[in-house]
């Protein structure tokens, strides 16, 4: 089959242009503008969660196409090479920075811009805390048409060395003998980095990683497909194992789970972000509290205090058998935990709504309209709505909001610096009428 031919409208493939960088996206790409004839722009529509940009009026559309350039910084005026055009926008490649930010830093990591983990090293901290801010509210208007606003993102205590969990990944030996062991390469699917250091890793799972890496690349001709490696740091402890039982402290409690289960990764901000979550929760004077997806009892466990009775529901029977043992081993007897779809679990709850509050964090894809129906139609007091993913959380809202649901705060946390992503924390309270 002959190869497709690339679009070489507006642009032919690799054509440079300058332009001034005027915002970030929320995928951490720079946004610039170029003027063309009227009559070469169309209107763009963007879904929730699509990579590219959305024009959202007329207006907005007269100043010009858009070109996205990854690794640029507002205000930056800068020459790039456009490698592939869309029907309403380009992407271009960076090829020199002419006027530099003022905020504009050396990025710590050498592999910064060609491993694709992260997107922000180029930008002072104070500086990713500002536009992630600015993102959350600019997706909370323009996704779920709600001007609100968005508090400070709470940064993380540690900018590098943050993340306790990591999983490169390898592919057989290629035909020259090479095998990178590593993460995706910027802008690829499947080309794979080598990365025998990551930044924003703690120390304990770089010092690990040397020595997994020597293990795979000396058994490298037994790969007969691509594998991950898994490393999981819990204080200084580093499991390779994705069934090994894992201990992660998070201020009083002592948590265990499976390395292969879910928990967050960033140790050091957890405490506060546990903290902000149970004060929500319980801010509105509910008595009961239920934690829907609440993997191994993360949030059902530090909140368990502030409540008479907690209930958690998770669809992972591994978690739930975990959380049963942490609520033992930390002393809470006032909460239950059972194993089934969350959307289940308010059918046969017999905590009253009027005095009930909710914690969801689901998995990044966001709630399906069936759970949102089934949750709304309970009607708890309040919703503390946790998210990895705000475009997703955002356009959820909108079922919140049409059963009588409004918002009283939204917090974001910067569990993982250097990247675009960000925890945000919704809190949703029910109309009284």
């Amino acid at each position: 089959m002959a190869k497709k031919k690339p679009n070489d409208h507006p642009f032919p493939y690799h054509h440079e242009l300058e332009l001034v960088i005027s915002t970030l996206t929320n995928r951490g790409v720079g946004l610039g503008r170029v003027m063309l004839p009227t009559s070469e722009v169309s209107p763009l529509k963007t879904e929730p969660g699509q990579d590219g940009p959305a024009l959202r009026s007329s207006a907005e559309r007269s100043e010009g196409w858009v070109v996205m350039v990854p690794f640029t910084l507002p205000g930056e005026r800068v020459r790039a090479r456009v490698f592939r055009n869309h029907k309403n926008y380009s992407e271009a490649d960076p090829v020199e920075i002419l006027e530099p930010s003022p905020h504009r830093v050396g990025p710590r990591c050498p592999l910064f811009g060609n491993c694709g983990g992260c997107q922000y090293q180029h930008l002072a901290y104070a500086e990713q805390l500002v536009w992630k801010r600015q993102q959350v509210e600019e997706l909370l208007l323009h996704m779920a048409g709600v001007a609100f606003p968005v508090a400070p993102v709470i940064g993380s205590p540690e900018e590098f060395g943050y993340r306790s969990k990591i999983t490169p990944h390898f592919n057989p030996p290629r035909a020259d003998g090479s095998m990178p062991i590593g993460f995706l390469r910027q802008g690829t699917r499947f080309d794979i980095i080598d990365v025998p250091h990551c930044d924003i890793a703690t120390g304990a799972i770089n010092e690990r990683l040397t020595a997994a890496r020597a293990e795979v690349l000396g058994q490298r001709n037994t790969y007969k497909r691509g594998s991950t490696i898994l490393l999981r740091d819990a204080n200084g402890v580093v499991a390779t194992e994705f069934d090994a039982v894992i201990t992660e402290t998070v201020g009083d409690l002592k948590l265990r789970f499976l390395a292969r289960d879910f928990f967050q990764n960033n140790p050091f901000i957890l405490p506060a972000f546990t903290t902000y979550v149970r004060e929500q929760a319980a801010g509105s004077g509910a008595r009961f509290l239920v934690d829907a997806y609440c993997g191994s009892g993360l949030f059902a466990l530090s909140a368990a205090p502030a409540f008479e009775r907690v209930a958690g529901v998770e669809i992972s029977e591994s978690s739930i058998v975990f959380a049963k043992q942490n609520a033992t081993a930390n002393g809470i007897t006032n909460a239950t935990f059972m194993a089934s779809d969350a959307a289940q679990i308010f059918a046969g709850l017999d905590f009253p709504a009027a005095d009930t509050a909710v914690i969801i964090d689901p998995p990044r894809k966001g709630c399906d309209e069936a759970f949102i129906q089934q949750l709304v139609h309970y009607g708890p007091r309040t919703v503390v709505y946790v998210s990895c993913d705000p475009a997703t959380q955002m356009r959820d809202l909108q079922g919140f909001f049409a059963a009588g649901y409004s918002l009283s705060a939204v917090q974001p946390f910067d569990l993982f610096p250097q990247t675009r992503h960000l925890e945000c924390v919704c809190t949703l309270v029910k109309s009284s009428s």
